[in-house]
């Protein structure tokens, strides 16, 4: 396992949240199993798992409207897209 810096554990459960996702429903979206996404929502700072897993489930969360936040001195984020 390594360590993919651009999205944190915290930053997957708060995307589930406003994506209105289950884990199931993003284990089936991104082709992951559901422990892997728990192990991941599980880390502290960056989520931890492979690079493919954790970039699978970031397009995902992308894909359902989330846009993720890079640390910019106010710490990393997530917030919904505008609607186009």
């Amino acid at each position: 396992m390594i360590k993919y810096n651009h999205i944190t554990g915290r930053q997957i459960a708060a995307a589930l949240g406003l994506a209105r996702m289950t884990q199931a429903e993003l284990a089936k979206a991104a082709n992951v199993s559901i422990p892997t996404i728990g192990r991941m929502i599980a880390s502290e700072g960056p989520a931890v798992g492979m690079a493919n897993n954790v970039a699978a489930i970031r397009a995902a969360l992308e894909a359902a409207g989330v846009e993720f936040i890079a640390e910019n001195g106010g710490g990393p984020g997530v917030r919904l897209k505008k609607a186009e």
